[in-house]
């Protein structure tokens, strides 16, 4: 698996800054909402960490899909997201998962943390001959967007995902928190 702080970044589209009201889009948008995120994931941060080791993920990337996905809680419903389709802090999708633990616990990280390793070695396979910081990147668009749905064209690699920049800003997020933790 790659290493977050060397894969290559646009960070958030204008349209996922605009969710803050920010005035500056990009890895500076994407680095302002992670730092915004910060106190809330202070609470989830031995989870967090035990997870990483356990699954041999950087925290950085877990805590970066955590702020993403829901803004390490804050954006969430009794726990649910995504029109009730989406459950925890890093959102499983009930259409094609079985969510597992309470919303905030180590069985929740865990699981989804196992689905993103999943999506790493499905990109892994499929595009073998990228880099192993493109493979992760492209990793990250899958844990969106499912495998394929992640373009074999690396410069396209958010194309099917959610505001066309979820690898891309949650990779921007995962490198500040990998730095500030």
């Amino acid at each position: 698996m790659g290493d977050i702080m060397r894969v290559q970044t646009s960070g958030a589209s204008e349209e996922t800054a605009r969710q803050d009201r920010l005035a500056v889009r990009g890895v500076a948008a994407s680095r302002k909402m992670a730092q915004t995120d910060f106190s809330r994931m202070q609470k989830y941060k031995g989870l967090i960490e035990s997870v990483a080791r356990e699954k041999n993920v950087q925290v950085g990337i877990i805590a970066g899909i955590m702020s993403r996905e829901s803004r390490a809680g804050a954006a969430l419903n009794q726990g649910w997201g995504d029109h009730g389709n989406a459950f925890g802090l890093m959102q499983v999708d009930k259409r094609y998962h079985t969510p597992r633990g309470g919303w905030d616990s180590r069985e929740h990280i865990s699981q989804a943390t196992g689905i993103l390793v999943d999506m790493i070695t499905a990109i892994q396979k499929r595009c073998s001959d990228w880099t192993s910081e493109q493979q992760l990147k492209g990793g990250i668009a899958a844990y969106n967007c499912g495998p394929n749905g992640v373009s074999k064209n690396y410069n396209d690699v958010d194309s099917s995902t959610t505001g066309r920049d979820y690898s891309n800003d949650v990779v921007a997020r995962a490198q500040w928190y990998q730095q500030n933790w």
